[in-house]
């Protein structure tokens, strides 16, 4: 998952990097509006409105016009109800405004990114390494191995090998696999303590310290 952050801040984009990074995310910064729109393709823009060489906004719109399925975050200080509505008009998916909790921000990148997994259905099968994940038939090879998973393990997989090599939280795979943020203690740690010990390669699933987890790739 390939995230730009478009903000001119040194303090806020050092602390935003930071935060993002620790998650698993490639992330490229972006100080100027010229900077964002000559940037690399990306899934995700965090965009700040307040740009010293030109309008966020209008970044907004130019970006939304390239690519109708890219994820945009409006995070500016711009909080009056019609900045929020002008923002949301020209292509912007969600808008935070400053100050905001990381915790915040983390949360609507996370719903952001369920909303674009539901439109654009998981590939039928995923090869991940020595993984092959077949979606439909909900079956699984090591190294062309089969390997037999309970309902609820192969989800969990699932989850991760949507985003390979991104680091998901706990909470956000409860989210995708129990449809809530708690599921009693420690119910996923023994789902995927045991996804590891089936798979025979406990190294492809792995643990994000302070994050949750992800799927080598």
């Amino acid at each position: 998952m390939r995230i730009l952050l478009v903000e001119d801040d040194r303090r806020v984009s050092a602390v935003m990097l930071s935060m993002l990074q620790r998650r698993g995310y490639d992330v490229e910064h972006a100080a100027t509006a010229t900077a964002a729109l000559e940037a690399a393709p990306c899934d995700l823009v965090l965009l700040d409105l307040n740009l010293p060489d030109g309008d966020g906004v209008d970044v907004c719109r130019t970006l939304r016009a390239r690519n109708e399925n890219l994820g945009i975050i409006a995070v500016t200080a711009r909080g009056e109800e019609r900045d929020k509505v002008t923002g949301l008009r020209v292509g912007a998916d969600d808008y935070v405004v400053k100050p905001f909790s990381m915790a915040e921000l983390q949360a609507r990148i996370e719903a952001l990114l369920r909303r674009t997994a539901r439109q654009a259905p998981a590939r039928e099968v995923a090869e991940i390494g020595p993984l092959r994940i077949d979606h439909a038939a909900r079956t699984v090879h090591v190294d062309d191995a089969p390997v037999t998973l309970t309902r609820k393990e192969f989800d969990v997989l699932a989850s991760l090998a949507r985003q390979p090599g991104v680091a998901l939280s706990r909470e956000r795979i409860l989210l995708d696999v129990w449809q809530t943020t708690w599921s009693g203690k420690h119910t996923l740690e023994v789902h995927v303590a045991s996804l590891r010990a089936k798979l025979g390669r406990p190294e492809l699933v792995e643990t994000v310290r302070g994050v949750g987890y992800r799927l080598r790739s």
